[in-house]
């Protein structure tokens, strides 16, 4: 049974990809949103760049359905930048967090850079992200949150900050 379900998925993995569903970026009509299939859920983070191998993904681990349910819910988050950018906060809160204190640092640098800010806005950024986590901190809240929260809300700052100056 569940062989039979891994070759139905397969099979409609091929059909998507080599469906219009499966465009390039470019070729999207402006205000198209993202296509769900290739830009969201598991499939659209693990293959950002590899649109058939993100159907294949998507539709082999729940038959599309995060996919789709992110592409309706929260189209943002449809973007390889934005996955690329939450990752990172993941792997490296604690030293974004160190140098968010400080008000600089590589690691601050590198995430501002796959978010594809601006470099003259950075220290802007960087400013406003370290006046929203000071009031995130000093939240009694705070310390009692694991590291996702800690860092969805560290992302969710970054992309406050980073709206007008970032591509992401």
């Amino acid at each position: 049974m569940n062989t039979m379900k891994f070759v139905k998925g397969c099979l409609l993995a091929g059909i998507l990809a080599s469906s219009p569903l499966v465009m390039a970026e470019e070729e999207k009509a402006a205000g198209s949103g993202p296509n769900p299939y290739v830009d969201c859920g598991i499939g659209g983070s693990l293959f950002p760049t590899t649109g058939w191998a993100a159907v294949t993904s998507n539709v082999i681990w729940d038959a599309g359905t995060t996919a789709l349910t992110s592409a309706t819910m929260s189209p943002e988050t449809c973007n390889a930048k934005s996955v690329e950018t939450a990752q990172f906060i993941l792997d490296n809160y604690n030293n974004l967090a160190e140098e968010t204190a400080q008000g600089q640092g590589n690691h601050l640098t590198a995430m501002l850079n796959i978010m594809g800010c601006n470099t003259a806005s950075h220290s802007s950024i960087i400013s406003d992200i370290r006046s929203d986590m000071t009031s995130r901190i000093n939240q009694q809240a705070y310390d009692k949150q694991d590291l996702i929260g800690k860092a969805s809300g560290f992302y969710q700052t970054v992309t406050t900050a980073a709206t007008n100056s970032c591509s992401a």
